[in-house]
Order: C-alpha cells, then structure tokens, then sequence
C-alpha cells in the first residue's frame, strides 16, 4: 500500500515539474532562429556586395569618361574597345574584401556612347554608359531548404552614365 502512494506522488510530481520545458521550447524554436538568423547575415552580405558593385560601374564610367576622345560623337567613334579594362575595373571593386559572398559573379560589362544634341558647349555631347549584369548565389541554400523554401541565384543589372570629358 506504501508502495502505491509513493508511486502515485512520484507521477504527480513528475507531471508538475518543468525542468525540461525551456529545453523543448528551445528545441522547437531553434529552426526558425537559424532561418532569421541567415535571412539576416545573407541579406547584408548581399547588400554590401551589391553596394561594391554599384560602386565598381560608377568608377567604370567616369574612367571611361576620362578616356574616350572628347570629340567622340563628331570623330566618329567607339568605346568597345575599353571594355575589358572596364571588367577589371568592376571585378576588382566587387573582389576587393574577403567579406563578400564568393557566389557574386560579373556575366558582363557593356560599354555604349550616347550623342546627345543640345546647346552644350560641345554639341551634340557624349554621354557614355557602362551597363554591368551580375548573378549571385547564396552559400546558404541549405538553412533555407530545411524550411522548405529554395533560394538559388539572384541576377541582376547595374548601369551608370558619365558625360564624357576625354583626353
């Protein structure tokens, strides 16, 4: 008989404790921190390599306006020809940190000049433009897939303008 109410107390006693309860909790809470966690270290990861490469096509552009021949739009003219120095200059912004995401690639750059007419001092006016299409892959597919979600590649397009000033 002593045995039974020595049980029964033990039970009672067991289903009022809450010694585990912030471990389950935890345990249950744990995923969804993960995910908050990624979503907020990709999202400023991808900002800053998205600012680098903002950065990167500005400095493209006002290079390319520095070098190309003032006279361009009446010489008759290219700027094709300084597109891989334009690569390098974009590619070295974006890889100038180790903090960026080794997943940011440069597809291309494309330079392209703009006459513009109008009462300038120099009429019609080059305007060059560097456009840049960049893709970027997260490294941390894998926190998003637990929940259920994908998130593979983000492309997208800068471009930047600069009145050519030349040589």
């Amino acid at each position: 008989m002593g045995d039974a109410k020595h049980t029964a107390a033990g039970w009672a006693a067991f289903r009022k404790g809450e010694e585990g309860a912030v471990l389950v909790e935890f345990a249950l809470m744990l995923p969804l921190m993960l995910l908050v966690f990624a979503v907020i270290i990709e999202g400023g990861r991808m900002m800053w390599s998205y600012q680098a490469a903002v950065s990167g096509v500005r400095d493209a552009a006002r290079y390319l306006a520095r070098v190309a021949p003032q006279d361009i739009c009446s010489s008759g003219g290219s700027v094709a020809a300084h597109q891989p120095q334009l690569l390098d200059i974009v590619r070295e912004s974006i890889s100038g940190d180790a903090l960026f995401p080794a997943g940011l690639a440069v597809t291309s750059v494309t330079p392209s000049l703009t006459c513009q007419a109008g009462s300038y001092r120099i009429s019609p006016a080059p305007v060059v433009e560097v456009r840049a299409n960049l893709t970027m892959t997260f490294p941390f597919t894998g926190v998003f897939a637990l929940n259920g979600g994908s998130l593979n590649t983000i492309n997208t397009v800068i471009t930047d303008q600069s009145r050519v000033f030349g040589t």
